[in-house]
């Protein structure tokens, strides 16, 4: 890939966000993550890939976030943008309330905001991604490496894109799934540090703190 890396675009107040869930590339993976899941009482989504639309204001760059639960935690995810027509790849953290994640995962979704890099590669006028099987996304909690995979174990963002809910199709944000945890356990964490390396680019990178507002 040889895309430019450009300052990510600013997003209007009517571009939608919505973050996809169990995109893997492989169906037994994605069975069995979503196995893995009901056995800790996450309820098993109604379609896959699974689609939560969510309120644009929950997109944000700030250095730091603040959440109400105590067991909330990050995870890596490579973002597509668009704007204008335009579209743009960065980093972004589909950051989540573990606990209420139990009973509603869109409400689990909806209780955080969701962290994406400054920086961004230029995709054009369309949302494919050059060597997305080769491209590296991993994350950090408090200094220790919690993710590492390629976007090889998930489905193409173009693909991601065109089976999304209806009434997103102008500005958009959409967060494009993740890879496993490293060791399979949600870890509530206070620093997250995230980065995306995409061959021929400087790497993406997306650090921020978490502050529970009511400890």
């Amino acid at each position: 890939m040889s895309s430019p890396i450009s300052p990510t675009p600013d997003l209007s107040a009517t571009a939608a966000l919505v973050v996809a869930g169990y995109t893997g590339s492989d169906p037994a993976a994605v069975q069995h993550h979503i196995d893995e899941l009901a056995a800790i009482g996450v309820p098993a989504p109604t379609s896959v890939p699974a689609y939560y639309p969510l309120a644009r204001d929950l997109v944000t760059s700030d250095l730091a976030i603040a959440v109400e639960s105590g067991y909330t935690s990050g995870e890596v995810e490579p973002v597509l943008i668009r704007v204008d027509g335009n579209y743009w790849l960065t980093v972004g953290s589909d950051h989540t309330d573990r606990d209420l994640e139990r009973t509603d995962i869109a409400r689990s979704k909806a209780a955080c905001p969701k962290p994406i890099g400054s920086m961004a590669i230029a995709l054009g006028d369309a949302p494919e991604v050059t060597g997305w099987n080769r491209i590296r996304i991993r994350s950090w909690v408090d200094g220790d490496l919690y993710q590492d995979g390629t976007l090889a174990a998930l489905r193409p963002l173009a693909d991601t894109l065109s089976r999304r809910p209806a009434g997103t199709e102008g500005d958009l944000v959409l967060f494009g799934g993740t890879v496993p945890l490293i060791d399979g356990t949600f870890r509530a964490g206070a620093d997250w540090r995230l980065t995306l390396e995409a061959p021929g680019c400087a790497p993406l990178e997306l650090c921020y703190s978490v502050k529970v507002r009511n400890p």
